[in-house]
């Protein structure tokens, strides 16, 4: 839908958006849950003739590693292609239990990441970023047409990101406290309220604070896995998995490219960061682990 012309709208270099009249959201955010339904669907009646490797039964999965490299290339956005497919792989170990399908999956992943990362200047400069997001000497700069440092043009985001968590110390600057205007009044870290409101966070709480953070979703994965030990049948089992594990999986995507633990994406911090799309989509999450743990309680 995003790359239809029309509604299809890019921001920040990945087309993700769709614009209709008064109304702008992400339609991958509700295709991910709609992933998870189908993927929990299939491996259930599938699970026991995928050892057999027929093709006729791995077909599915095959589209599915093709339509993620579809959405890395189309798109430009390596976050959400990365959460797609980790979600697959998930249920399909949660279903199978067999380490030689990840791997060969894994496998395929990597060798599309890589065509990818060489087909796509957007995908490949995320990736430069991430290595090397501080030069000492000037490079061309593709906003200005210039030469510049990378941390005053292509990887600005990131560093001004980095300073600001290293700026909140232990304990924090403290709510309300933080610095992220400049004097002239501009913002230091652009998209502050969706793709780095975590550096936000640890400015003002610190480590203490945003560890705290990180705790409560640890708190809320753990639920959910419980929900999917005690769910009475296959379906459920593998939805209340993969529910779960998409939350987990965002989470880790987006706090890890802030710290330079993996390339940095442009998702959302699950119920933290602002937009609407994110919102709902998550809320949907909740509602599914919901219905399955008062199924299995009523169950009892």
């Amino acid at each position: 839908m995003p790359l239809l012309p029309g509604i299809g709208q890019t921001v920040n270099g990945a087309r993700l958006w769709i614009h209709a009249g008064g109304l702008q959201f992400q339609p991958g955010e509700l295709g991910k849950i709609a992933l998870i339904v189908f993927l929990a669907a299939y491996l259930r009646e599938k699970r026991e003739v995928l050892a057999q490797g027929r093709i006729k039964d791995w077909g599915p999965l095959l589209v599915i590693w093709g339509c993620a490299m579809l959405v890395l290339f189309a798109t430009d956005d390596l976050g959400s292609a990365l959460l797609y497919y980790g979600i697959f792989l998930s249920i399909l170990y949660a279903a199978t239990a067999r380490v030689k399908f990840i791997a060969a999956f894994i496998g395929l992943f990597l060798v599309g990441s890589f065509a990818v990362y060489q087909g796509t200047p957007h995908v490949r400069e995320r990736v430069i970023n991430w290595i090397q997001p501080w030069t000492t000497h000037k490079v061309y700069c593709g906003l200005t047409g210039q030469l510049a440092y990378r941390q005053e043009c292509a990887s600005y985001q990131e560093v001004q990101s980095l300073y600001s968590i290293a700026h909140g110390g232990f304990a924090g600057t403290g709510l309300g406290s933080g610095t992220f205007m400049s004097a002239q009044g501009q913002p230091l870290i652009p998209d502050l309220n969706t793709d780095f409101i975590y550096s936000a966070l640890a400015q003002e709480l610190g480590l203490i604070g945003a560890s705290a953070l990180i705790l409560v979703y640890v708190v809320f994965v753990l639920r959910g896995f419980r929900i999917a030990l005690a769910a009475n049948d296959g379906f459920s089992k593998l939805l209340a998995c993969g529910l779960t594990f998409g939350f987990a999986l965002q989470t880790f995507v987006i706090v890890g490219g802030i710290l330079r633990v993996i390339p940095l994406t442009g998702i959302t911090l699950p119920f933290v960061s602002y937009g609407g799309s994110s919102i709902v989509a998550n809320f949907f999450v909740v509602a599914g682990l919901m219905l399955i743990s008062h199924r299995a309680n009523t169950a009892t």
